[in-house]
């Protein structure tokens, strides 16, 4: 123990402490105490207006009998499965063009970045007017085209609203995607694609079998955090659909707004925004074995 304390109080330890105490304590400000009083208000059966009492984890038990709320659990999975996977590929693609020579590279590395800059909500505001059931862009060009006889509902019909808001998503997080795989092939050295090609490789055997690989730790890291954003996504489900039509697409975000800040039940709220929180806590320990194993 006095071995210990000694350690505590050498200069060079005091010094680290000394300059880690702001970020520490903004994490346990704007972190560590909003999650647990979260928790808290996650086992009680608190409303609006009034503290509540403690009862346990019967809020996730209600919610697990609860029809509406798997329907909000299917669509939630639905939703980030497919938009996390849509950007993954589309950003692989993309990294792999912006990494070729081409005149004005740079801009365009510049420009890919705008869905990503422009603040949510009035992109999404834009997406709305196209998608709009009476001047919707895409239906005058696919209608101009002759590629659809009549009109689609995109926001009206709960098939159309899921692939509405998943073609939002996927938009405004591709470049997160794009970019970040284009930095990991900017690392990788040049003399393993020459090997690839003196050994009769060409575009696709290089990119599978030294680029993929090579890519892995980055994939990991950005396919993580697109779904841990993807299910706690709100302001594009909720611009474009409010979790309808018939909660075709509710997931936990509105769904948690809905119950907690409409409804008023802040405890139900705060177990429907806290339910997947034990499976991602799961699948981060893992990811982050697994690269520190890389």
């Amino acid at each position: 123990m006095r071995a210990w304390i000694r350690r505590f109080l050498k200069p060079e330890a005091l010094t680290g402490y000394a300059l880690i105490s702001p970020a520490l304590f903004l994490m346990l400000v704007l972190l560590a105490y909003p999650f647990c009083l979260a928790v808290a208000i996650s086992l009680s059966d608190r409303v609006l207006g009034e503290p509540g009492r403690f009862i346990g984890i019967w809020n996730f038990i209600g919610l697990l009998q609860d029809p509406y709320f798997r329907q909000t659990v299917q669509n939630s999975f639905i939703y980030t499965t497919s938009t996390v996977s849509l950007k993954l590929l589309l950003g692989l693609a993309l990294g792999v063009l912006l990494n070729q020579e081409f005149r004005g590279r740079h801009v365009v590395r510049g420009l890919i970045l705008l869905p990503w800059i422009v603040p949510t909500s009035l992109s999404v505001l834009t997406w709305l007017w196209m998608f709009d059931s009476l001047f919707s862009v895409f239906n005058y060009l696919l209608l101009g085209m002759g590629v659809i006889s009549k009109k689609i509902p995109w926001l009206g019909d709960p098939f159309w609203a899921m692939v509405s808001v998943i073609i939002v998503n996927t938009w405004r997080g591709l470049p997160f995607f794009a970019v970040s795989i284009l930095a990991g092939l900017m690392t990788i050295p040049r003399e393993l694609y020459e090997a690839a090609e003196i050994d009769g490789a060409w575009a696709l055997p290089k990119f599978w079998h030294v680029s993929l690989p090579l890519l892995q730790p980055i994939i990991a890291v950005v396919v993580l955090f697109s779904t841990i954003w993807t299910f706690a996504d709100f302001q594009i489900v909720y611009i474009l659909t409010h979790g309808g039509p018939i909660n075709a697409t509710q997931i936990f975000s509105t769904m948690a707004y809905d119950v907690a800040l409409v409804a008023g039940r802040i405890g139900e709220g705060a177990a429907i925004s806290l339910f997947l929180f034990p499976i991602l806590l799961v699948v981060i320990i893992l990811l982050l074995g697994y690269l520190r194993r890389e």
